[in-house]
């Protein structure tokens, strides 16, 4: 009798120790965090791309957080700084994959260091959200990529566009020696013959040239040129407008959006008024009209950016804005981390409005954004002005 109710006791405190081990690990299940890992360019030549989506991305992450967390899931980033330099972004992503095991990876500041994490993700299976601009990212499509940024093409078929309209059919061309610039001039070559755009001058300069002079000075003996496009990121765009007021050149001078930060205008000074490029409604938000779907996205996005760090909100901000929302978003939508039904849920993201445009994906469209979702905009007294 007596082992007979040791036994009922035993049995019924295992089964009431299994029911609350049971309830705990759904308990730790339910809060299991959400892994998001990043590699961005905060220091070195591209950090005035990589130093804002570094704020943003962990800025958001914390605001998440604070507010509960995705359907109860704390985010946990963790953010890697390759310096620019694509090696590091390989090693950090490889880092992201195998030691942190992250469930998606947001960034990649520059092309060169998208392109070095490409095989890896691809390779492993974990979806990746880039935030630089070259059309090779999602060109041919790749199953585990997709990237927040218009692309150099689409940058190209803006400014042509705008050339036209200004009665403008020659162009010279300087481009960058890095991935962001050599795409960018394949993709000019490429659109000025769509577009009936003459092509009288190709040169191009070193990403870390402090003087372009040379090059300019070739552009400005060329009778035939109208126009004149840039395409670079970092200090190097910056050097080239400095040299080519020096220069007294008068065409009109464009810039792609890899330039398309206050940051941009501080390094030129003067020397940038009158510059015209294309970019996402962000910078000129003020200057949308209301009926803009993006006018309240990229107004309260710019209050939040300037009142959290007390300085003028960045493009590149939101690309990371952008990605980090698109890949919670599928988190949502997947019903948890599972890296492929994840994946399948960013490439399913349908008129998502963020801070570059309207975003719709699909199986062959791994960014989502129209040309309409750019803007031209000009330098005017220091600041953007919106081209209408």
């Amino acid at each position: 009798m007596r082992k007979r109710l040791f036994a009922t006791i035993a049995f019924t405190a295992l089964t009431a120790m299994t029911a609350v081990s049971g309830l705990l690990s759904g308990a730790a299940q339910a809060a299991d965090p959400i892994k998001v890992g990043a590699i961005v360019s905060a220091t070195g030549p591209a950090s005035f791309l990589g130093d804002p989506e570094k704020k943003v991305l962990e800025l958001y992450a914390d605001r998440i957080n604070k507010a509960g967390g995705v359907d109860g899931r704390p985010v946990q980033l963790t953010v890697y700084d390759d310096g620019g330099a694509a090696d590091k972004a390989a090693s950090f992503t490889k880092r992201l994959i195998e030691s942190d095991g992250v469930d998606v990876i947001v960034g990649g500041t520059t092309t060169a260091a998208t392109m070095a994490a490409v095989p890896l993700v691809e390779r492993a299976g974990v979806p990746f959200i880039s935030l630089a601009g070259a059309v090779v990212i999602v060109e041919p499509v790749k199953k585990w990529v997709f990237k927040t940024p218009h692309t150099d093409r689409m940058a190209a078929e803006k400014v042509m566009e705008d050339m036209k309209k200004r009665g403008l059919t020659k162009l010279a061309l300087l481009s960058e020696d890095s991935g962001f610039g050599k795409s960018g001039r394949d993709q000019t070559i490429a659109v000025a013959k769509e577009r009936g755009i003459e092509l009288v001058a190709d040169e191009t300069y070193g990403a870390k040239d402090t003087d372009v002079t040379a090059q300019l000075t070739k552009i400005k003996n060329n009778a035939a040129a109208q126009a004149v496009l840039v395409f670079g990121l970092g200090q190097g765009p910056a050097v080239v407008t400095k040299n080519y007021r020096q220069l007294g050149i008068s065409l009109p001078l464009y810039q792609s959006h890899g330039v398309a930060s206050k940051e941009f205008i501080r390094l030129a000074g003067g020397a940038a008024e009158g510059v015209r490029l294309p970019a996402a409604g962000l910078v000129v938000a003020a200057q949308l009209p209301d009926s803009d779907p993006q006018k309240k996205v990229v107004t309260e996005f710019t209050k939040v950016y300037e009142d959290s760090f007390n300085t003028e909100v960045s493009t590149f901000a939101g690309h990371a804005y952008d990605g980090l929302m698109i890949a919670l978003d599928a988190v949502k939508r997947a019903g948890g981390t599972d890296k492929a039904k994840l994946r399948d849920a960013i490439e399913q993201t349908k008129g998502y409005v963020g801070t570059g445009g309207t975003v719709t994906m699909s199986a062959k469209d791994h960014m989502g954004l129209t040309l309409d979702a750019f803007h031209m905009v000009e330098v005017k007294q220091g600041d953007w002005s919106l081209v209408k």
